[in-house]
């Protein structure tokens, strides 16, 4: 055996603690040069390898692989630059040698060995007390049964006060939501804060790690590869790290065709138990270096001064101020219908709500990317909730409750808008079925909630959440109100004063309006003044959320960790939107 430590009786250990033969060393190797050991063809003791913490190994490429007379070999790529890490080795398995390993064999040797327990500790970062993983779906879903059971059986006994309970609750979600948006439009639009000092530049620019999960993606990494290198920060402070699955043949290919930086790294994540976005950011934070973290998706295109703009608000800011959420628009935002009206709702959503949302001191539900976090304070909540299929949504909620801010920066990323009706239908399910389970989550302790996030917030959450999903399970009866309008009798009419019909007509046509003229704001703000005029279909747009939540509500019964997937990469930015830095004028706010 050519790669096998061959020992005899005769054997001694040699200067690198391997035994050796008297006649020949036993590894392969010239005899007086550092001993090479294949880890394909010995592997590596289990039980040494678990004594080792899986991070320390993995970051560092450290393989405990045997004990030989009672010291412990460690195999890495270089052994002089690794010698630094001894007393960390040596607390932890006693007497060690170290030994050399070719990068490939030991790369494979420690994700087959090590990459697992760190999978594992990926999935269940966050505690179960506040994970969704732990929630008791089937008590939930025999609940929701009997509900249902016993609201059939109340509807055939009085289907008009069957009705009206629903509606009811429908008309007050609505309601509050109308008024929230009219406090976030009112205190966005009065402009009361202003921080427009010169640029802070640190004394020291911190490193940043950009991570960027990847799945499938054969069409964009060579893309997303051109457009990272257009940020403009210190190469040596820039730690970008490409998040890719173990068996994603289309992108590791795709990867390994492009030239990568050398500021860049490949994390491969090990299969486990589910594959989401939020394990595999919980897998890659093990291999980042940055004292701040980046999340970009696989199709954003973010301006080049980013980074700095980053560095430049933390620096001003004190370190309650855990995370920065920039702002989206969309390059193929003429495509289609689809694809203005998503982008107008964005605009309004990241323009318009969220600022507003911030200044009313409200916890922030954040966007999944161009979103950048204090390492210390992500580590301190719990990183991700791997189950979470909204994990930013949940992260937002979960800094607001441990005391951290998180506020709006004036920057903007390029996106490519979801402009096909199926896919806009299951990427928005996903959401849904996400801010269902964070608000389930966070609902386990209603009173620790009320306390932790106080009475303004709580209500915020209720509404933000609760209330989202309740206007679009419920449209269906709010929509019946329309036929109030056209002159037709509503079959609630009845059980309500004539004066209370009418009110109700006004409050639907209101929040029409509101929904138009957050639109207009929005659309001024991104710079895409031209989209304004496609307001008024939003009306005829928001119902496909409709259908969404029945796909969601369903998956919540069958499979409420799924991650359906949206494929990128079908639109590609096109030439005269390479300059992407927002307009200060149209910014959400001075940061």
């Amino acid at each position: 055996m050519a790669q096998a430590v061959r020992q005899s009786r005769h054997s001694r250990p040699n200067n690198f603690g391997l035994p050796t033969s008297r006649s020949r060393p036993v590894l392969r190797a010239p005899a007086e040069e550092l001993r090479l050991v294949d880890p394909r063809a010995l592997p590596p003791d289990a039980d040494l390898v678990s004594r080792l913490d899986p991070v320390l190994a993995m970051t560092e490429g450290l393989l405990p692989w045997r004990r030989l007379a009672q010291v412990a070999v460690v195999l890495c790529a270089d052994p002089f630059a690794s010698r630094r890490h001894l007393p960390r080795l040596e607390a932890a398995l006693g007497p060690v040698q170290l030994a050399r390993a070719e990068p490939a064999s030991l790369s494979a040797a420690l994700h087959r060995a090590v990459g697992q327990p760190l999978a594992l500790r990926a999935e269940q970062r966050l505690p179960g007390s506040a994970s969704c993983r732990t929630l008791p779906g089937a008590r939930l879903l025999r609940w929701a049964l009997a509900a249902s059971i016993g609201l059939a059986a109340l509807s055939a006994l009085a289907p008009l006060a069957v009705l009206a309970s629903p509606a009811a609750l429908a008309v007050l979600s609505l309601l509050s939501s109308v008024l929230l948006k009219i406090a976030a439009v009112a205190v966005t639009l009065r402009r009361d804060r202003h921080d427009d000092g010169a640029s802070v530049v640190p004394a020291r620019l911190p490193v940043v790690s950009v991570l960027v999960p990847l799945y499938r993606e054969r069409e964009i990494a060579g893309t997303l590869l051109r457009r990272m290198e257009a940020l403009d920060y210190p190469r040596d402070l820039l730690d970008l790290c490409l998040v890719v699955e173990d068996d994603d043949q289309l992108t590791h290919a795709a990867l390994g065709a492009a030239r990568l930086p050398p500021h860049a790294q490949i994390v491969v994540v090990p299969e486990g138990t589910l594959r989401t976005k939020p394990r595999a950011l919980n897998y890659a934070l093990n291999f980042a270096r940055g004292s701040l973290i980046g999340i970009y998706d696989a199709e954003d295109a973010p301006a080049p001064d980013h980074l700095r703009r980053v560095a430049e608000v933390f620096a001003r800011r004190g370190s309650g101020t855990a995370c920065l959420q920039g702002a989206l628009d969309y390059f193929n935002c003429d495509r289609n219908w689809i694809a203005r009206c998503f982008t107008l709702e964005y605009a309004s959503w990241f323009r318009v709500l969220l600022p507003g949302l911030e200044r009313l001191g409200l916890a922030l539900p954040l966007g999944g990317t161009t979103l950048f976090l204090r390492r210390e304070a992500l580590e301190a909540v719990g990183g991700w909730d791997a189950h979470n299929v909204t994990e930013d949504a949940d992260l937002g909620i979960r800094l607001a409750r441990h005391g951290y801010r998180t506020e709006m920066i004036a920057i903007a990323t390029q996106e490519e808008a979801n402009a096909r009706a199926w896919p806009w239908v299951k990427q928005r399910s996903r959401w849904l079925k996400g801010y269902a389970v964070t608000w389930a989550v966070h609902m386990r302790d209603p009173v620790r909630l009320w306390h932790e996030l106080g009475p303004r917030r709580f209500w915020g959450f209720q509404i933000m959440f609760l209330g989202t999903l309740l206007q679009f399970a419920l449209a269906p009866l709010l929509w019946s109100f329309w036929l109030v309008p056209l002159g037709l009798s509503h079959p609630l009419a009845p059980l309500l004063p004539p004066g209370l019909m009418v009110g109700l007509s006004i409050l639907f046509l209101s929040a029409q309006a509101l929904d138009i003229a957050f639109a207009w704001v929005g659309a001024r703000r991104a710079g895409k003044g031209h989209l304004a005029v496609w307001g008024v279909t939003l009306m005829v747009y928001f119902p496909l959320a409709t259908l969404a939540i029945y796909k969601a509500l369903w998956e919540l019964a069958r499979c409420p960790f799924h991650w359906d997937k949206t494929a990128h990469g079908i639109d590609h930015l096109p030439a005269e939107a390479q300059d992407l830095t927002p307009p200060p004028a149209l910014s959400p706010h001075p940061a």
